[in-house]
């Protein structure tokens, strides 16, 4: 989930990019999502140069998403950001004839984004740690939301209101879409007793960049996926790990869609299936060490790769994971009202 040392993109600085023309698009993505190599390529043989713009939470993107005066060409959103966008008519409506990479991407698979959009990349969430400071691998939500002393100001968690209440809401064995005032009281509870251990509430990929924060965060909330990005950030391979807690978690999707608004919708269009086809889908997903749902692109992979937990997560684990689910307008606001109040009082 996830280069330059960035905050949350705001709606300023895409508009002042002015929207795209015949020889540019704009991609929306998250930091450090995608093979720019792939970008390269495509600018190579199109003569269409891709510009990108990185948000680093779901709420960031979603406020672009809804400022009618973006100029976003192509977009990846979670799953039920495809099909709340999509329902809304911000972003287009996508099958196998205007992207004929979308054949190679099962029903199961495809259905997740609603009829908007590509499937892009998948995983779970879980923790991150440095092997160096956390000898003893996490196994429990309970490691991070009631930590030991020694991580007294060296975490970071997310101020995302859907991902942020997993680890809580997963603890007290509820479900990651609870909507009732109680149960988002008791995460609330959880979190506010959690707060003076943890040192940010920004991405970590975000707050690892930073000087005075990034060497003193010894755990994260973070997406599987994320441990290889952070290797890189601190030109450390192996250093930070990832770990699935054992009490479940949630089984994210991403797609990737184009925005109803956009002046090159052909150009997008292309752009989403070229990214999509299955040797992209493949190289994308070994430059990232993230699993790809394309069928075809799958097949592309080396068998270490497949048959990697840290990559492909375990059945058992899957088994015990919760898909998201589009939210009460009520529980949105009340969710970002408590992860406003804690990054505040940090």
């Amino acid at each position: 989930m996830r280069a330059t040392v960035l905050a949350a993109v705001s709606l300023a600085a895409l508009a002042a990019a002015g929207p795209a023309h015949a020889a540019s698009l704009n991609l929306l993505i998250w930091e450090s999502y995608i093979d720019e190599q792939i970008i390269a390529d495509w600018a190579a043989e199109t003569g269409i140069e891709v510009r990108q713009t990185f948000y680093d939470s779901g709420d960031a993107r979603d406020e672009i998403l809804a400022d009618p005066n973006s100029n976003v060409d192509v977009v990846v959103t979670n799953e039920n950001g495809a099909k709340l966008y999509g329902n809304r008519g911000v972003i287009m409506a996508l099958d196998a004839e205007n992207v004929p990479a979308l054949k190679d991407y099962a029903q199961d698979w495809s259905k997740r984004c609603g009829g908007y959009g590509v499937p892009y990349l998948w995983g779970t969430m879980g923790i991150l740690y440095r092997s160096d400071k956390i000898t003893t691998p996490p196994t429990s939500w309970a490691d991070i939301m009631r930590p030991t002393e020694s991580l007294r100001g060296h975490i970071a968690m997310y101020d995302d209101h859907n991902e942020a209440f997993v680890g809580p809401l997963v603890l007290l064995g509820k479900s990651v879409n609870a909507n009732d005032n109680e149960t988002l009281k008791a995460a609330y509870e959880l979190m506010k007793a959690q707060a003076p251990f943890v040192l940010t509430y920004d991405y970590v990929i975000t707050s690892i960049q930073s000087a005075d924060k990034g060497p003193n965060i010894h755990m994260a909330l973070g997406y599987s996926g994320d441990q290889y990005t952070l290797n890189d950030k601190v030109s450390s391979p192996g250093l930070w790990r990832y770990v699935v807690p054992k009490e479940g978690t949630l089984s994210w999707l991403d797609c990737i869609s184009v925005s109803a608004r956009s002046t090159n919708k052909d150009l997008a269009l292309k752009l989403v299936d070229y990214i999509s086809n299955a040797k992209n889908g493949a190289r994308n997903a070994v430059k990232l060490n993230m699993p790809t749902a394309s069928t075809a692109a799958l097949a592309l992979l080396p068998e270490d790769m497949r048959s990697n937990p840290e990559i492909y997560a375990a059945p058992e684990i899957l088994a015990k994971s919760q898909l998201q689910e589009e939210l009460t307008v009520q529980s949105v606001q009340a969710r970002r009202r408590i992860i406003s109040s804690l990054a505040q009082n940090q």
